[in-house]
């Protein structure tokens, strides 16, 4: 009898913890399948984005659970070569709008989904230590400023903008012993936060998110061309749905509230 009893309690337990598994097993089962059905956007976007787009990031996936954002942060026209050699991406948000046009010319980017998004500002930043005395572009010929960062011109375009801006004071070539180059702003910036250069040239919305550094001055913007900050939807992306979905809320109220707050400007015609 006891021997019975030990044994009903065996194959109770066994029982019991098979089932267990088996709600384990689909518990893990519906997570995997709610997994795979979500539908993964890449969106190739300038690294001066980086902030205000992980916090759009957030917010966006609570409200759409079927979706999965992710960013390839980088150069604006190191991205465009990405796009243009077959690289995923469903929307591209540039720095500049020529980055964002060369695809629109080779019929990358769907011309009826494309728009300018956000504009920004061009400034000179300083460690926040920095006891230097710097007011414009002049003083940076001053010996106390030996290394200035500044994105690659070619690839980035931040450092195409100080390029121009440079130029048309006639500083361009004598600061090129200066020159520290990055491959992106966010380099720039942290140059200039390690001390590895005494200023450099960053966007108003990137000298924002450090205390490391402070703005010295803003460039003059009468010296670089505009900074716009267009948005395109890749034509081989495979979710147009998602993809406008996403197109359409970045222009919306709720996003642009967080492109301002970090420092972005919304263009008038918007």
């Amino acid at each position: 009898m006891v021997q019975r009893v030990r044994n009903y309690a065996i194959l109770l337990g066994l029982v019991m913890m098979v089932l267990v598994m088996a709600g384990c097993g689909k518990a893990n089962g519906d997570e995997n399948n709610a997994a795979q059905s979500q539908v993964k956007l890449t969106i190739s976007a300038a690294a001066s984005l980086t902030d205000a787009l992980t916090e759009i990031q957030k917010t966006y996936e609570e409200e759409h659970s079927a979706i999965k954002l992710q960013f390839n942060f980088g150069a604006s026209g190191a991205l465009q070569r990405q796009i243009e050699q077959g690289a995923p991406a469903d929307l591209f948000l540039s720095a500049a709008a020529k980055n964002l046009k060369a695809l629109v010319d080779k019929q990358l980017i769907d011309t009826d989904q494309q728009i300018n998004l956000l504009s920004n500002e061009l400034v000179v930043v300083v460690p926040s230590d920095s006891t230097s005395a710097i007011t414009s572009v002049a003083d940076l010929s001053k010996a106390e400023f030996s290394h200035i960062a500044i994105g690659i011109p070619e690839s980035v375009p931040a450092g195409n903008y100080a390029k121009e801006s440079l130029t048309n004071a006639n500083m361009w070539d004598s600061l090129q012993s200066k020159a520290v180059q990055a491959k992106d702003v966010r380099q720039v910036l942290q140059y200039v936060e390690t001390g590895n250069a005494d200023a450099g040239f960053v966007y108003k919305t990137d000298a924002l998110t450090s205390d490391k550094v402070k703005i010295a001055f803003t460039v003059d913007p009468a010296t670089y061309t505009s900074i716009q900050y267009p948005i395109g939807i890749v034509k081989a992306t495979k979710h147009s749905k998602e993809a406008e979905e996403f197109y359409t809320y970045l222009q919306s109220q709720e996003a642009l509230d967080v492109f301002v707050k970090y420092g972005f400007s919304v263009p008038e015609s918007k």
